[in-house]
């Protein structure tokens, strides 16, 4: 067992079980890549469904776990090498998909943990398949085609919109006109301005600007961020030192690919901004600003993709209420 022929015949059908879940993952993202059209979910991704999100990573762990158990002496099965099988399918088929950029870095960080989870119930369900019923029990085609009959039922029921709202607010030791001109619009931020967040290292564009065409209701600030990512934002609500409220447009035309997935890309079939508001309420060792906004989700996994859409609208905007504190609190000892 210590020669390396010895050690190859050990890991070998566990390491073929972990390529031959990953492969059914990358089977089943070859063929649910392309949109599809149809009278009741229009130009539906496939693959943002609950079929593909849960019930494909349950097949490929059930894939996987099943081959070791077919391909392994009963005597030589190990509970510790089971486990790890359906996540390192899984994993193995995430890089991939980086590699020949199937997928960029925040589609699967979002979709990691819940595909995750569902492959570790696919092994358990093939553990107990094969105690059970042995050689007899579900092979690879009806591993297959289970999600295939969910993803032709789902793509038949329409996706349900659903509205978020996410709030944030800092107290900043500033009068309440210095938080109003750093608010209606916003100089350029140098990336030392910011501080450090999550939403960054995972790829997510980062602020740059917002400008004022005019004050006052109809004014157009136009937000833009890096990777050419462009919110126009029309002010529909403008009490000075007191409200600033505006509808928020995403030029999705002109987002370059590479900046978001498509799966995530702001203003597209199943995510969009909706408005903004900053709203300051005076206090006697400052100003408390709030900032909150409306968020758009069309999607048959709302409760846990909102979770997700929560938490990077929210560290976006506690990146931009850190850059006003600080402009503001510097501008008040200034003055």
């Amino acid at each position: 067992m210590n020669t390396l022929a010895g050690r190859w015949k050990y890991w070998k059908p566990a390491l073929v079980s972990v390529v031959a879940g990953a492969a059914l993952g990358c089977l089943f993202r070859l063929l649910l890549g392309p949109r599809v059209s149809g009278p009741i979910s229009p130009n539906l991704t496939l693959i943002m469904s609950v079929a593909f999100f849960a019930f494909v990573p349950l097949a490929m762990g059930y894939v996987s776990v099943r081959e070791y158990l077919r391909t392994t002496p009963v005597e030589s099965v190990r509970w510790y090498v089971l486990i790890p099988l359906p996540l390192a399918s899984v994993l193995l088929a995430m890089l991939i998909a980086l590699l020949v950029k199937w997928e960029g870095r925040i589609c699967l960080i979002f979709a990691a943990p819940i595909m995750l989870l569902f492959s570790l119930l696919g092994g358990f369900v093939a553990w107990i398949a094969w105690r059970e019923m042995g050689n007899r029990s579900p092979g690879k085609l009806s591993a297959i085609a289970f999600p295939l009959v969910l993803l032709f039922l789902e793509a038949h029921i329409p996706s349900p919109h659903e509205v978020r709202t996410v709030r944030t607010d800092v107290l900043i030791h500033a009068p309440a006109h210095v938080v109003w001109d750093n608010i209606k619009s916003v100089r350029s931020i140098e990336p030392a301005e910011l501080p450090e967040s999550w939403v960054g290292k995972v790829g997510f564009p980062r602020p740059i600007a917002a400008t004022l065409s005019h004050e006052g209701i109809g004014g157009v600030r136009q937000a833009s961020f890096t990777g050419g990512l462009l919110f126009t934002e029309t002010v529909n609500e403008w009490e000075p030192e007191t409200d600033l409220r505006f509808t928020i447009h995403a030029n999705t035309a002109s987002i370059p690919k590479a900046t978001l997935d498509e799966h995530v890309v702001i203003g597209g079939p199943l995510f969009d901004v909706l408005d903004g508001e900053y709203r300051l309420e005076q206090r006697p060792d400052g100003v408390l600003l709030h900032l909150s906004s409306r968020e758009r989700l069309s999607t048959h996994f709302n409760a846990y993709a909102g979770k997700w859409t929560d938490a990077v609208m929210r560290a976006i905007q506690e990146q931009i209420l850190a850059v006003i504190r600080k402009r503001c609190e510097i501008e008040a000892k200034v003055s």
